[in-house]
């Protein structure tokens, strides 16, 4: 009886080594397949809409007209005396920026489609992203002295 269970014991452990690790990857593996087959991620990987292309002009316009220059700066530059972030140029993709803009976290307002439209916050991030990035503090003789 003893030798039986040593036996079966032996068998067991045999097959664990030789096919335990080909039992754990199948149904792993059989899981990823199933999951890159499904309708839902194949959803997912293609786009749904084209990327909405930015006026420069327009953007401007609306920068100004929306009022952002008036806690940003004309610029982008941001100020201090109104807690305005610096905004140009950005360092968002344009996504974030315009979820940033939908939902702030701060004092800035929620800005939703109905006060300004996808267009016009591509075309303000257009704007923002023309502005040319400020000299860096080694490049200012004033600052080097």
């Amino acid at each position: 009886m003893e030798n039986s269970l040593k036996n079966r014991a032996f068998i067991l452990s045999s097959a664990r080594n030789k096919f335990g690790v080909l039992r754990f990857l199948f149904p792993v593996f059989a899981a990823a397949v199933l999951f890159l087959m499904s309708p839902a991620s194949r959803a997912q990987q293609s786009p749904v809409a084209t990327p909405l292309a930015g006026n420069v002009q327009n953007g401007k316009k609306y920068f100004t007209s929306n009022g952002c220059y008036e806690c940003h700066g004309l610029q982008g530059q941001g100020a201090t005396q109104t807690g305005g972030a610096r905004i140009g140029p950005p360092i968002l993709s344009l996504e974030s920026f315009m979820s940033y803009v939908r939902h702030p976290a701060n004092q800035m307002p929620p800005y939703t489609i109905k006060a300004i439209s996808d267009q016009d916050l591509t075309d303000i991030y257009a704007y923002l992203k023309s502005i040319p990035l400020p000299p860096k503090g080694k490049d200012i003789p004033l600052l080097n002295k």
